[in-house]
């Protein structure tokens, strides 16, 4: 078993702070090792969740339940089924306020690891010594923007209405190898699946008269008809781009939808011209999937 205290002194508001730390599904925008985070239950009070991190490559989830005490700016949470080599993990979240308009953010948590080789402990305490550190710093520089901080956000989707089977549609959208030559700015796209589910994508796509390199971790929810895209290196102006893709049947059609959630770099010159960059870039290259998507469906249901 394993214990651990770290803190980082911020320079923001205590109610900030812990307004930061209950946003949990809004985490894979301000954390890079976070992916996605699946909300279950959430009565104001109790919270659970699927969270899905990325660690040395490699993506985990993990079942964990939280509890809020706004009053106290408190969260305790535990793993319910906490990803390998980790038997049991739990803890809390406290934020101690400062002088000056200042707080400190504290997290305290209790591990328990499998039994390994003698180094094996060492490694696990040493990598989770070192994300705990950058998550801290990371929350804290995110909070220390909230009176700005919804400038930076976005959040917006498109659709179209299909007439063909949901299947379909889903099928296409979650066969992104295939995209290069039928979607018009994908150049290639290389897909590596490491886990029933989790696809690590690189691609080349033209924007504008630049070629950009990307690299995504995608997590797909074939039964639900979803699948949550992060791109884990953004390029300007972005710091953080998830999308969520989902076909919602109807009646006599589906519709598919591209949901789209963005951090923007703070630049106070160019914030506007980069909110309006970003959006119309996003809206442009969505369009041009779904209707990609849609000519798969409708074309496979003519041809049958």
């Amino acid at each position: 078993m394993q214990h651990g205290t770290y803190s980082v002194d911020v320079d923001a508001p205590a109610g900030a702070v812990y307004a930061t730390l209950a946003d949990r599904p809004r985490w894979p925008l301000f954390l890079r090792s976070s992916i996605h985070v699946e909300r279950l239950d959430f009565d104001g009070v109790d919270d659970r969740f699927q969270a899905w991190t990325q660690q040395y490559g490699t993506v985990r989830s993990c079942l964990v339940r939280r509890t809020l005490d706004a009053g106290a700016r408190r969260i305790d949470f535990r793993h319910e089924v906490p990803a390998g080599p980790v038997l049991a993990h739990s803890g809390r979240w406290r934020v101690e306020t400062r002088a000056g308009g200042r707080c400190r953010l504290v997290l305290d948590h209790d591990m328990t690891l499998e039994r390994g080789g003698p180094g094996d402990a060492d490694a696990a305490v040493w990598a989770t010594d070192a994300r705990r550190a950058a998550e801290l710093a990371r929350l804290g520089a995110v909070a220390e923007r909230w009176d700005r901080l919804e400038q930076l956000l976005l959040s917006f989707e498109e659709s179209v209405r299909i007439k063909g089977p949901a299947e379909l549609v889903y099928s296409f959208l979650c066969s992104i190898g295939d995209w290069p030559g039928r979607v018009p700015h994908l150049l290639s796209a290389r897909v590596a699946e490491e886990q029933p589910g989790v696809q690590h994508v690189r691609t080349e796509t033209r924007c504008g008269a630049l070629v950009r390199s990307t690299e995504t971790v995608r997590v797909c929810f074939p039964h639900a008809l979803r699948i949550i895209a992060k791109v884990t290196v953004p390029q300007e102006p972005f710091q953080a781009h998830t999308t969520e893709w989902s076909v919602v049947p109807g009646d006599r059609d589906v519709t598919a939808f591209a949901h789209h959630q963005v951090l923007l770099r703070e630049d106070p010159h160019v914030a506007a011209a980069a909110r309006a960059h970003a959006r119309d870039l996003l809206r442009g290259q969505s369009r041009a999937v779904l209707n990609c998507a849609k000519w798969h469906a409708e074309t496979a249901v003519r041809t049958l």
